[in-house]
């Protein structure tokens, strides 16, 4: 079995979804390896990974509705907003969906579902630098 390790930098313009599964499979291929599992690891407290609906936008427009509905910025009630609005709903929003993913590899590329697309999910309203660990095992 062969273990492959890197690290990915993600530029974030604003809060919302980024599409990464390309940049993924790009990663599976320098690493030789076909057959395992992919586990991408965000280093971040105010962004997230998310598997979801990977042809309609709409779906994650839904689903930004949704968490902008109930985890809201600036409220009163944070005591934690040393970053601005955004800071303490930006952590309450990665709590809610996922800091990691390990998803099979097949032939080379991730194995999701016809409709899944794996996405970095900046719960912050700012430009951010994203670091991801991609560790990759398998034959």
């Amino acid at each position: 079995m062969s273990v492959y390790q890197t690290q990915l930098q993600i530029q974030t313009s604003q809060r919302g979804t980024q599409n990464i599964t390309a940049k993924i499979n790009q990663v599976l291929s320098q690493s030789g390896i076909k057959t395992g599992t992919c586990h991408v690891f965000i280093q971040h407290t105010s962004a997230s990974l998310i598997i979801t609906e990977n042809a309609d936008p709409t779906v994650r427009d839904d689903i930004e509705y949704w968490l902008a509905s109930r985890i809201t910025d600036g409220d009163p009630q944070y005591r934690h907003n040393y970053e601005g609005d955004d800071d303490m709903s930006g952590h309450i929003r990665t709590i809610m969906t996922d800091t990691s993913h390990t998803i099979p590899v097949t032939n080379g590329q991730l194995n999701l579902g016809i409709w899944q697309g794996l996405f970095l999910y900046e719960h912050r309203t700012g430009r951010f630098q994203r670091q991801l660990v991609v560790t990759i095992q398998g034959e």
